[in-house]
């Protein structure tokens, strides 16, 4: 399987995407390269290769919208990721946090339907690999510290001050 690449510069760095030939995101972060993507990606969904491109037609749009304010851009952009069941359910349910109302980390346990599995529900969100599209920023310690992110803190805390706005 051939998926493709593109780079969009974002006011927090840049933002890089990798998708499938029928579009849907399988991996993405604040970052140009390649390398800190492809790890994340599930093996039975890691492409043969990666073709690069200017733009990435839909997923490309919805970044550049996101990023200037629109912040219902990225929910209708397919994602794939492959896990286990409690996994992929916990992805689902992030993609209906809404921006601007951050989650804790029990909280989001509760929502994926395991009110107990509180590490689990953090270890679904490192190993989400198609950030911002499943946005796993949007949880965050109890009593509302940041807590970790792949990206860094300061890129978690510019994406939930851009969706107070």
């Amino acid at each position: 399987m051939t998926a493709f690449t593109s780079t969009v510069e974002t006011p927090i760095g840049p933002f890089t995407a990798v998708v499938a030939a029928d579009g849907a995101v399988l991996a993405s972060g604040w970052t140009a390269e390649l390398d800190d993507l492809l790890p994340q990606v599930s093996p039975s969904l890691r492409p043969d290769a990666v073709a690069p491109r200017r733009d990435l037609g839909a997923v490309t749009r919805a970044v550049r919208a996101y990023h200037a304010g629109d912040l219902a851009a990225i929910d209708d952009v397919p994602v794939r990721q492959r896990s286990g069941a409690f996994l992929e359910r916990a992805w689902e349910v992030l993609r209906s946090v809404p921006p601007g109302k951050p989650v804790s980390y029990t909280e989001y346990a509760l929502l994926a339907g395991r009110p107990a599995a509180v590490r689990a529900a953090a270890t679904a969100c490192a190993r989400n690999a198609a950030t911002l599209f499943v946005p796993c920023h949007r949880v965050v310690r109890t009593g509302g510290a940041v807590g970790g992110f792949r990206w860094g803190p300061d890129v978690k805390r510019w994406l939930l001050d851009h969706e107070q706005r």
